[in-house]
């Protein structure tokens, strides 16, 4: 049976540590971190993330606050407000909630954030930061992936990890990350993708698989080899009519068939989900400490 990586307990863990930093930041006279959430819309996975990272904030002692805005709103009051904040010295980290309105470029978005608040690690100076192995701020899923492995003492050094995903905010950092040196990095990374060929071929030599493609139970059984370690990023809704919400999150691994085969396994919900609004609080945490040297 495999060892259930539960990031919530990991999470619980790390945000004990995080509130006391920050106990401890307060009573040497300075000002707690403070986070800002833009959320553009009303999309309610959006509505629901955002709301776990006010609360999140608030449960470490941060300063937490969400701006709301409806989707009507204009590009240009969207970087004016984000550039009010960027000139604000009282907020140390700003996240502009994804997806937004199709008429807001989210690219010139993620730009307009001063890397240095960019506690999502999205802005291209923070990704040039991770690819050359500099210590900037990393983008949290792939963070908070990094912090489930070290805290379960699951080796990376030498190991062959099989991404599946190439995305900018998973797949691209968190295949950079884990090859990077560093006490989880020094492995052997193949990055796999919707044109690679033969998949199966790469996953079933894989001491390490991170699956991240929003494809509910894209990897199966058959795909894993013994005692792989299995990282499931995948959090998509599916219909249930058994749930009182109406749906479900699934993951993009086949958690019934893998399991049996992996050596540990992180579930869908519970697993790399918690860790991601850690991460953030992490990088915030960073940003206020950053500025304090």
């Amino acid at each position: 049976m495999a060892l259930i990586l539960n990031g919530k307990e990991v999470a619980d863990t790390l945000k004990q540590k995080i509130a006391q930093e920050v106990e401890q930041m307060v009573a040497a006279g300075h000002r707690a971190p403070h986070l800002v959430a833009i959320l553009v819309g009303n999309d309610g996975g959006s509505q629901t993330y955002v709301g776990a990272k006010e609360k999140a904030c608030h449960e470490v002692g941060f300063g937490g606050t969400v701006i709301r805005y409806d989707e009507t709103i204009t590009e240009e009051q969207l970087l004016a407000k984000i550039a009010e904040i960027n000139a604000d010295p009282e907020i140390d980290g700003l996240i502009v909630q994804l997806p937004l309105p199709k008429h807001i470029n989210e690219t010139k978005i993620t730009h307009a954030i001063l890397p240095q608040k960019d506690v999502d690690g999205f802005h291209d100076v923070n990704m040039g930061q991770l690819a050359k192995g500099n210590d900037g701020i990393v983008s949290a899923t792939p963070l908070g992936i990094t912090l489930i492995l070290q805290h379960y003492n699951i080796e990376t050094a030498g190991k062959h990890v099989v991404v599946i995903g190439r995305s900018n905010i998973v797949g691209r950092p968190i295949s950079i990350l884990l090859s990077n040196p560093g006490p989880v990095g020094n492995a052997t990374v193949t990055v796999c993708h919707s044109r690679t060929q033969n998949l199966s071929h790469f996953t079933l030599q894989a001491d390490i698989i991170v699956a991240a493609i929003g494809k509910p139970g894209f990897v199966t059984g058959d795909m894993v080899k013994e005692g792989a370690v299995v990282i499931d990023v995948g959090t998509t809704r599916i219909d249930d009519a058994t749930k009182k919400a109406g749906w479900r999150l699934s993951g993009d691994v086949d958690f019934a068939s893998v399991e049996p085969k992996a050596s540990a396994i992180t579930p869908v919900p519970g697993g790399v989900g918690p860790m991601t609004i850690t991460a953030l609080l992490n990088n915030t945490l960073k940003a206020r400490k950053a500025q304090l040297k």
